[in-house]
């Protein structure tokens, strides 16, 4: 036996070399593709703040095409539209992973499971439309009258169908991922399965189901088609959901396809920059908050 023997045959030395390679590339490639977009988001965005005057970040109204930039009006649609939505697929998407961990049968979750997780392929673009033909006059209108067809409760609900098999999805893993003997040592100390669910297992997998959370909301956030068609785009700033808002996704589509007929100001391409990076800023930090405490609370069997 020798060092050579134990160092492999030089052809398959050779094709582990390229390998590596190749992976090394491709790393080093999604690298320089990450820090292009963020130096042309970051430059445009400058090139935007220098092109205006800063106080007209917080008054007016949202019209780029016309010169006006109030922040206010897309961030609050935003927050806004993310919060309905995180009420709506939160509790469901939580309950669902409960159910299909804790209660369902092997033979149920087969079926349910695919049922649920096939929601998420369904296309933004008919959840808007659903929101615009049945949520908002069957359900917003029936709560609130004088709500307009496009409103932001609509449109929040309808992002929360939408990001609620993500969330169930994400939470049904990491409760599934709990030990058996802790449910087994909860039953026989005489809890019922509901106290075992709630008190024994959902703590043991707060970590998972915290990032399932944070995920639905990035995803809530970053959504644009069904907020672009049920919200309403309205320009002016408003905290009241039974109206219409616009979102930063929604705002950035809208200005893209030139749905504001209104001649273009200097600066109106580069605030779709300037939204873009805001974006990011806030997804940034929602995954280095959600990254700290799940490191935080993990707890490890």
């Amino acid at each position: 036996m020798t060092v050579d023997s134990l160092r492999g045959s030089p052809k398959r030395r050779r094709k582990e070399s390229i390998i590596r390679r190749l992976f090394l590339g491709a790393a080093v490639c999604s690298i320089v593709i990450s820090t292009l977009i963020v130096l042309s988001l970051v430059r445009e965005a400058l090139t935007f703040l220098t092109a205006i005057e800063l106080s007209s970040l917080w008054a007016g109204l949202w019209s780029p095409r016309s010169g006006q930039f109030d922040l206010r009006v897309i961030i609050s649609g935003t927050l806004l539209i993310s919060l309905i939505a995180m009420l709506v697929a939160g509790p469901l998407g939580i309950g669902a992973a409960m159910y299909l961990s804790e209660y369902a049968s092997p033979r149920v979750r087969r079926i349910l499971k695919p049922i649920v997780e096939i929601l998420a392929g369904i296309p933004s673009v008919v959840l808007g439309y659903f929101a615009l033909l049945w949520i908002s006059p069957e359900l917003v209108q029936r709560i609130n009258p004088s709500a307009g067809i496009f409103n932001m409760l609509a449109a929040g609900i309808a992002v929360g169908v939408l990001v609620m098999p993500l969330v169930a999805s994400v939470a049904e893993d990491a409760l599934k991922s709990v030990p058996m003997a802790l449910r087994e040592a909860s039953y026989g100390l005489g809890a019922r399965r509901m106290s075992t669910t709630l008190r024994v297992v959902t703590p043991a997998a707060v970590s998972g189901i915290m990032a399932a959370l944070i995920l639905g909301l990035s995803r809530a956030v970053g959504e644009t088609m069904v907020v672009a068609i049920a919200a309403g785009n309205s320009p002016l700033f408003s905290l009241n959901v039974f109206e219409g808002g616009q979102t930063m996704t929604g705002a950035m589509a809208q200005l893209a396809i030139g749905g504001d007929q209104v001649k273009g100001d200097v600066a109106a391409v580069q605030s779709l920059y300037f939204v873009g990076l805001l974006l990011f800023l806030m997804t940034l930090a929602l995954n280095v908050v959600s990254e700290r405490f799940v490191r935080r609370v993990r707890q490890r069997y």
